[in-house]
């Protein structure tokens, strides 16, 4: 009994392994895709974002969590590739979608601002293009795991 409870365990973990999950990442989860994220959970993390990253593989991306839902409103400021900004209620339903939005590299000008268009607690940066290659849309629910303080908030 205990070789298969240990044989099962070693297939599981290799399962795992071979599918390149680590049980304990953070990950989203929108229309069947998933994106190992980098959590922004304090001022400044949400402040740096993504600010100066050069590259992002296509199955990652960064979840801010903000204490409170309300109008959120982001800039590219610093940002050196494109993003879709999923603006996301308490709810996880997806309020609204700044999709492809530019970086913006101004030295002596402000980058514009790329507001939600309703109240939003956490918001979802991913790769430009990939909303409108996954077929994400206002609406759509995300799947939150291994994020510990959505977890104890929900205790």
């Amino acid at each position: 009994m205990v070789n298969k409870l240990i044989n099962l365990m070693v297939m599981a973990s290799a399962m795992l392994a071979l599918a390149g999950c680590d049980a304990g990442e953070p990950f989203v989860v929108v229309e069947g895709e998933r994106f190992s994220v980098e959590i922004a959970d304090d001022d400044a993390t949400r402040a740096q974002g993504l600010m100066f990253v050069d590259e992002m593989p296509d199955d990652q991306g960064m979840l801010f969590i903000f204490p409170d839902q309300r109008m959120r409103s982001f800039w590219m400021k610093n940002t050196r590739i494109p993003l879709d900004i999923l603006y996301i209620d308490r709810d996880f339903e997806i309020v609204s979608i700044s999709a492809d939005t530019p970086p913006c590299r101004a030295r002596n000008r402000r980058c514009p601002s790329y507001p939600s268009t309703g109240p939003a607690q956490y918001v979802l940066e991913i790769n430009g293009g990939l909303a409108a290659e996954y077929g994400i849309e206002p609406g759509d629910r995300i799947e939150v795991g291994n994020v510990p303080q959505l977890e104890a908030a929900e205790e």
